[in-house]
């Protein structure tokens, strides 16, 4: 069977008609070879399933020697187009239509483009591709409305980089009602990681700097500790600020320490974009 497209026989129906309708959309075009309005509607049916790339199948059935299959389904002028999900017909039309039309009820019934992005990261998540599968979750994060599904994902990934303010973030605007087990157990991972972060080594240095705030020396030194803890924008604020005071501070070592952690976020990140942009200001 085509991945786009197939011709409807009797000996394959219930398998295009009832078993892959289970799995996907089927759209069904009724038609014959006498049939003008059958001959414009086509090449469109074909061209979008094409275009969709199997996320329906165009199932094609010629009304003529199939008029068994065609009766049973209630045809009655050609060309007819219907749409079958879970084994059932959920919407059509009979006549040729204009693309438009088609492709608007089509989207009633296919998924959106940021979920198809979401299945994608998911299988770059379960190949252990966290890296490249973090840039397509924030963006699917943005596009799909901020969904408790897309944000347990994201944080689950922010929290096996260890980018955990950024996980804590997205957590955070996590609704009540969609407060479940999984957001319960990612809750717990975030804890134990902000506990890990909090060395003598940081708290230390933290004292240090509360009790001297123009104590550079203490401010640099924090920020390596945070940088090497995956605090990026806690690091990347102290750096900026000690280039506020003096851009070439410790023979350039804070600058070169600040490109250092914009670069570990990788491109693309909001973060490195942020900061990217803060230096510019700063230099320019």
């Amino acid at each position: 069977m085509n991945e786009y497209i197939v011709d409807v026989t009797a000996e394959n129906a219930q398998r295009v008609l009832i078993d892959e309708s289970m799995k996907r959309p089927v759209v069904v075009d009724f038609w014959a070879d006498w049939c003008e309005p059958c001959k414009q509607l086509m090449p469109v049916l074909e061209k979008l399933a094409a275009e969709y790339q199997g996320q329906f199948l165009l199932a094609k059935v010629n009304a003529d020697t199939e008029q068994m299959l065609a009766g049973q389904l209630g045809v009655r002028s050609l060309p007819t187009v219907m749409v079958l999900k879970d084994g059932q017909p959920v919407d059509g039309f009979a006549g040729a239509q204009p693309e438009k039309q088609i492709r608007e009820m089509l989207d009633k019934y296919l998924p959106k483009a940021w979920e198809l992005q979401f299945q994608q990261a998911q299988k770059l998540v379960g190949e252990g591709k966290l890296d490249e599968a973090l840039p397509t979750l924030r963006q699917v994060y943005a596009e799909s409305g901020e969904r408790a599904d897309v944000a347990k994902q994201l944080a689950a990934v922010l929290l096996e980089l260890n980018r955990v303010p950024d996980a804590e973030a997205i957590l955070g605007k996590i609704l009540l009602a969609d407060q479940d087990a999984d957001y319960q157990q990612l809750m717990s991972q975030l804890e134990l990681k902000q506990q890990a972060a909090e060395s003598p080594e940081i708290k230390a240095l933290e004292q240090a700097l509360a009790s001297n705030p123009e104590d550079r020396d203490s401010a640099y030194k924090l920020a390596v500790q945070y940088s090497q803890n995956h605090r990026h924008e806690e690091a990347l604020e102290l750096l900026l600020d000690i280039l506020r005071g003096d851009l070439n501070y410790a023979d350039g070592a804070a600058k070169q320490a600040y490109l250092d952690v914009v670069k570990s976020l990788g491109g693309g990140d909001p973060l490195a974009a942020k900061y990217q942009r803060k230096l510019m200001t700063l230099l320019y």
